[in-house]
């Protein structure tokens, strides 16, 4: 309640833009809400860690039967097989709660909408939910893969004792590397709306934007082939296009608006039978 108030004390400028200190009061908020809910989903987590430890080991158990070796986790330490079940609850903490906190997100990131925008970030959110948990599923496609590639260097007659905090600590990194890579899309659209950022922008780093998307893919794929770095970099690229397309869609609209009002367009133009201002 005192953080509402607080918020509240603070007003907004006519543009509807908060001052520096509502803005940092707004981002502790949303960060407090957004740990509380990965605390639960954690809790929820815990209970679900057997399962979970045996599905996130069965890359493993694939490449074991598909080379005829040894290929098993090692839990080196007395409190490893503790650390371990913290890690894996956290982890599922993240991706239960993640409607929470990306809702918390895109709340932060666009706290000034009006009243027609917001119905459109409902269903953004709705997507979010979705194209998160899509990212996270690709990674995890990716997975037996990778690891089948990687222990298959391993020499005939040797075993391959993996270190289990390593090897869940690796997993756990790639599925939610591309969960995030996959809320692109969900984090350009609210700068667009936000109108921080315009589609024309996005449109001319597009090259940049690929390069990236290539580069994140090749540095988060563990295989050395390339059809996986290309399968996975792709759905990246087209989510970034369909980002632009809805920004350049949202800018034409408030530049219609903007010229009826007798303003100028988003990037400072007016045509000559539009005046300058009112």
């Amino acid at each position: 309640m005192a953080l509402r108030r607080a918020r509240a004390s603070v007003p907004a400028s006519d543009d509807g833009r908060m001052p520096l200190r509502a803005h940092l009061r707004e981002l502790r908020r949303r960060v407090v809400l957004a740990a509380l809910g990965l605390v639960v989903g954690a809790v929820v987590g815990w209970f679900l860690y057997e399962p979970v430890i045996q599905l996130l080991s069965a890359p493993l158990n694939q490449a074991a039967e598909a080379r005829g070796g040894l290929v098993i986790l090692n839990y080196a330490g007395v409190a490893t097989s503790v650390d371990v079940a913290v890690k894996v609850s956290l982890f599922l903490g993240v991706l239960l709660s993640s409607p929470w906190w990306i809702y918390q997100l895109w709340a932060f990131v666009t706290p000034g909408l009006t009243r027609t925008e917001k119905r459109y970030a409902i269903g953004f959110v709705a997507a979010a939910v979705p194209l998160f948990l899509a990212g996270a599923a690709t990674a995890a496609w990716a997975l037996p893969n990778a690891v089948r590639i990687l222990t298959d260097f391993t020499p005939d007659g040797a075993g391959n004792v993996i270190d289990a905090q390593l090897y869940l600590s690796f997993v756990m990194r790639l599925i939610l590397a591309f969960g995030l890579a996959f809320l692109l899309p969900v984090v350009l659209t609210g700068l667009n709306l936000a109108n921080l950022l315009q589609g024309r922008s996005m449109l001319k780093g597009w090259r940049w934007a690929i390069m990236l998307a290539f580069t994140f893919s090749a540095v988060m794929t563990p295989t050395p082939d390339a059809i996986t770095m290309i399968v996975l970099a792709l759905p990246i690229c087209g989510l970034y296009f369909a980002a632009v397309g809805l920004a350049l869609l949202h800018d034409r609209r408030v530049d219609r608006r903007r010229l009826a009002e007798g303003l100028p367009r988003l990037d400072g133009t007016v045509p000559d039978e539009v005046p300058a201002g009112r």
